[in-house]
């Protein structure tokens, strides 16, 4: 019985005398297309600028040459990978009634020679072989990509944003303090702020003022310190004017829930919300994939071994879940899952708890998946009384 949800396999019946198929290799200046067309012996393939019209054109010429060879076409479906394109040419082709579909690049087989031939037209072969599979319906012979909505993927940009400009924001602060210690100044905290007033005051140990282009730099980085902060909390102060605008909307309810939750920031709340628990996911194995919290075995004959974490799915979430982990047992520690890793940890060593936080972290993401779908309650766990 097919799953809901499934993008591993195609639940639709390929009649491939019916069916006009094309992967598209995707390239910054060109695309390369290659085809499967009914009634022709040979495999076209062509290259085209970056233009979504042409490729219209394309497939439409394609089927008018498979009607003239005395096919009837129902269906004109279309892959390429996913990368840096993301998924607009896929909404696109879907609003003029073309089957587009987005492929996982890890789920394509390649060769496993020490040094194998790639070029745009071998990669569109082995795309092609790859979709071909999977049309057919032979279980995970590929992988597809959920395809978002404008919205959905506009809806995931401030807490990204947001994250960047926190890394910034580390970064000049690392940079001011380590052109400061060149100096010998080890006192100064950039992050203040009224920091930029003390420049001109500070001094070396031999008593001397910071040099002018030392100072000079040193105040071009606090203004670009100060623009950061800025952007930082312009992004805050939106995203609670949403969340009082729009209370009942789905994605703010659940940040509500998830922030009523002890341990659990704004922040984290928000990044559960847009990044993984908006989506349709099938269920907790699926949900845990997604996450990169799953391990990557390596069995051969008598071998048995952990290699860790697959690391596979949104880093942003499988990062931000072990944090909550470690933060979980120090404020949920009368939680079921807190009482669970500690019998299993009792041992004291460091290894069995770095192991076991993944483990913690893994239950802790699918507990709350299940609280903000279907209301379960972990047991335990303690929430801050609604607003």
């Amino acid at each position: 019985m097919a799953k809901q949800n499934d993008l591993s396999r195609c639940l639709i019946t390929l009649e491939q005398d019916a069916t006009v198929i094309a992967a598209i290799e995707i390239g910054q200046s060109s695309w390369l297309v290659a085809g499967i067309v009914p009634g022709l012996e040979r495999n076209p393939l062509k290259k085209l600028s970056p233009d979504p019209d042409a490729l219209l054109q394309l497939l439409h010429r394609w089927q008018r040459e498979a009607v003239q060879a005395g096919r009837a076409i129902k269906r004109i479906v279309v892959a390429y990978e996913a990368g840096r394109d993301g998924f607009w040419l896929a909404r696109w082709l879907r609003a003029r009634e073309i089957e587009a579909y987005v492929i996982h690049p890890s789920s394509v087989p390649v060769s496993r020679e020490h040094r194998r031939a790639k070029t745009d037209r071998l990669d569109t072969e082995l795309l092609k072989r790859a979709f071909l599979g999977w049309l057919r319906g032979e279980p995970k012979h590929c992988s597809m990509a959920a395809i978002p909505t404008l919205a959905d993927e506009d809806a995931k940009r401030p807490g990204r944003e947001r994250q960047s400009l926190v890394g910034e924001r580390t970064r000049i602060i690392n940079r001011l303090k380590a052109n400061l210690a060149r100096l010998g100044i080890r006192n100064f905290r950039p992050n203040l702020a009224h920091a930029s007033n003390r420049l001109e005051a500070l001094r070396t140990p031999e008593g001397s003022a910071v040099p002018a282009n030392t100072l000079a730099e040193l105040r071009r980085d606090m203004d670009r310190l100060r623009f950061v902060k800025q952007q930082i909390k312009e992004i805050e102060t939106t995203r609670a004017k949403h969340l009082a605008e729009a209370p009942n909307e789905q994605r703010q309810a659940m940040v509500r829930l998830l922030a009523r939750v002890v341990g659990v920031g704004i922040e984290t709340a928000d990044m559960l919300a847009q990044e993984v628990f908006s989506r349709n996911i099938r269920d907790r194995k699926a949900l845990a994939r997604y996450a990169g919290l799953t391990g990557a075995p390596d069995e051969s004959g008598k071998k048995r071994r952990e290699q860790g974490l697959a690391k596979a799915g949104n880093a942003r979430v499988r990062r931000g879940m072990i944090e909550l982990a470690w933060g979980h047992l120090l404020h949920q520690k009368a939680s079921a899952l807190t009482a669970w890793y500690r019998k299993r940890t009792s041992d004291a060593r460091g290894g069995t708890r770095k192991t076991m936080i993944v483990a913690l972290a893994r239950k802790l993401l699918i507990a709350l998946w299940r609280l903000v779908t279907t209301g379960e309650t972990p047991a335990g766990l303690l929430l801050r009384p609604a607003a």
